[in-house]
């Protein structure tokens, strides 16, 4: 029962990070047709933002000057003024271009962000102390729980249901799910384009900057590489459950979490290496199943 427990907040801790990932891209995928896979190297920058102070007397925020609740707002609004500011230089010039043209803007956007971190902290990784007492383990049912699972999992079920309630309950959000299903008749009935296209990004960035949050404070190190896995495996979610569709990227992001803990449970020790092979060729056959994905959204349906 204990070792259960255990294996049940690895998956759920696991798949915590991939679905609030898969999150921020379904987002703007949503609202522009975009894959964003410059979303991995906001990551990144959000969690070098901790080390400005380093190399740079005027910076403004260090993970050892401030406390959890003001250090928390900053980094997400550092991650939010990432996003919306590659939005309004970058993607609002290729809006009217197509998916494969704003694809490939994205990743030089994401090169950009990336030679710049290169250039401004090397690639060596570096160690950050961050909260360790969250490493601390707790006691659930006779199972001993790292307390950052415990929050990593809250924390994500406690941003779903905001994120549900904004879409479901404010007008905001209301305006958001109508360019979703249908951005050209949104914009005819008054939706306002620019608007509900930042908040996107807006709250694409702070899951980002919360993504980074959470693993540099697993790992205790700080790595340019470190959202670009996340991003790879977010985008497979997304596809999974179905581009554009917020639950299910959430679903997809759980199950691909779940399964590659399962993969490293089960599987021999000698094959234990090749786990990523076992749930990459766990996708394909979910693919060729459900071409189209677990959930597909209205605007896809439509199309077909």
């Amino acid at each position: 029962m204990t070792a259960l427990l255990q294996i049940l907040f690895d998956a759920l801790s696991l798949g915590s990070l991939y679905a609030l990932a898969a999150i921020g891209i379904a987002l703007i995928f949503g609202v522009m047709r975009l894959v964003n896979f410059a979303h991995g190297d906001y990551i990144s920058f959000c969690v070098f933002a901790l080390l400005w102070p380093s190399i740079e007397a005027t910076a403004f925020v260090f993970a050892g000057q401030l406390p959890p609740y003001l250090l928390i707002p900053v980094i997400l609004t550092v991650g939010a003024c990432l996003s919306m500011l590659s939005e309004i230089l970058v993607f609002r010039r290729f809006r009217n271009a197509n998916p494969a043209t704003m694809m490939i803007a994205s990743f030089a956007l994401g090169f950009v962000i990336k030679y710049t971190l290169l250039m401004l902290f090397s690639s060596r990784p570096k160690s950050i102390d961050l909260w360790p007492s969250l490493s601390l383990p707790v006691e659930i049912f006779d199972a001993r729980i790292p307390l950052l699972q415990v929050i990593t999992i809250v924390i994500t079920i406690v941003i779903l249901i905001a994120l549900v309630a904004f879409l479901k309950r404010t007008r905001f959000g209301l305006e958001m799910r109508a360019a979703a299903e249908n951005f050209t008749m949104a914009r005819m009935l008054g939706v306002r384009a620019n608007a509900v296209i930042l908040l996107a990004f807006a709250i694409s960035g702070m899951l980002a900057a919360s993504i980074g949050l959470i693993l540099v404070t697993q790992t205790g190190t700080v790595d340019i590489q470190m959202g670009s896995s996340v991003m790879l495996v977010a985008f497979i979610a997304t596809v999974i459950g179905g581009l554009g569709s917020l639950p299910g990227a959430v679903v997809a992001g759980f199950l691909i979490g779940g399964v590659s803990v399962l993969m490293q449970v089960i599987l021999p020790f000698d094959i234990r290496p090749f786990r990523d092979a076992f749930v990459y060729g766990a996708v394909i056959a979910v693919l060729i199943w459900r071409p189209n994905g677990l959930f597909m959204p209205r605007s896809a349906k439509q199309r077909v």
